[in-house]
């Protein structure tokens, strides 16, 4: 039988598997209804709050119109709430996103580290805050930008 510890990391890491594989129907599941995003690290602006459909949406418009993603997930470290309904999980990461184009360099690979919160909701362990700092980065970001213009068009 798998411990808390466990379920909360394959929670984690289904997170970048269903990214990668495109399995956008399966990412709400992941995460409570509303989810407390931060990926101000690499875009500035401010953290915001979205529903977990509107989650998957948005990753599907940033990513679908790559040629592949591959998000590594490593060093998770699980701290769970005494009362044991509440955890804080971080992990290393290292994305790697390509797309063949004639702009420049084919891939964008991210460093850094995550920071999920989750509660213990209906016997699963589901993220209600998501927080991605970014460490460094190599490569060409622009095909990010194509990428989202290729899933747009299509």
């Amino acid at each position: 039988m798998s411990t808390a510890r466990d379920q909360i990391i394959e929670t984690t890491i289904r997170v970048a598997w269903y990214a990668d594989q495109r399995r956008w129907h399966d990412v709400p599941e992941l995460f409570a209804d509303q989810v407390l995003l931060d990926y101000t690290s690499l875009a500035g602006g401010e953290r915001t709050t979205v529903s977990h459909t509107d989650l998957a949406a948005s990753w599907r418009a940033t990513l679908a119109g790559l040629d592949a993603t591959q998000h590594v997930i490593s060093n998770d470290l699980v701290e769970i709430a005494d009362d044991g309904t509440t955890a804080v999980a971080t992990a290393q990461f290292i994305a790697t996103h390509l797309l063949a184009n004639s702009q420049g360099g084919a891939t964008w690979t991210l460093g850094g580290h995550y920071r999920w919160t989750l509660r213990h909701i209906e016997g699963r362990w589901k993220i209600d805050s998501m927080t991605m700092t970014a460490a460094w980065a190599a490569g060409n970001q622009q095909i990010m930008t194509l990428a989202a213009t290729l899933e747009h068009e299509s």
